[in-house]
């Protein structure tokens, strides 16, 4: 398992460390207008950027607390890293800080094809609550909708 640091992205250079991920990572990566945009919504957008001993950015995990849930948007981690604990450490992060900050609940969306990422999500305590048809693009895909009850009991 890797080491890993993480940290709330506050910097412009933080900011571009999670847009490399993004583009690594996904086939319609968020612009970095629109992570400006959320880190002008404190209370209600936060992100965190996970790095290793080095300094190196390799994951983050983007989610919004409304009322009493998380809405966690993007978790991501760079390919050579990935199934080396660092989804789990960000994941688990994220989880505990939702509910310090008052979140019951969490819920996310993920595309249906993407095993890797619905297994870790199942590991800690999600569960498949419906389907959103069409919902991403390049390509076309439907997403699954995943919801963890109960955020102050461990998964």
């Amino acid at each position: 398992m890797t080491s890993v640091i993480i940290q709330p992205v506050k910097s412009l250079e933080q900011i571009d460390a999670v847009l490399a991920i993004e583009e690594a990572s996904f086939s319609n990566p968020w612009t970095r207008e629109m992570y400006l945009a959320e880190l002008e919504n404190p209370g209600v957008s936060f992100c965190f950027l996970a790095s290793d001993v080095e300094g190196r950015s390799i994951g983050f995990c983007s989610f919004w607390r409304v009322p009493d849930e998380l809405h966690i948007n993007n978790l991501a981690v760079i390919p050579e890293r990935r199934r080396t604990g660092v989804g789990s450490a960000l994941l688990g992060f994220v989880l505990q800080e939702g509910a310090r900050l008052g979140a019951q609940r969490a819920t996310l969306e993920v595309r249906r094809s993407n095993d890797a990422a619905r297994f870790l999500y199942e590991r800690f305590g999600f569960t498949v609550a419906g389907i959103r048809r069409g919902y991403y693009s390049r390509p076309v895909e439907d997403a699954l909708v995943l919801w963890r009850e109960d955020l102050t009991t461990p998964a």
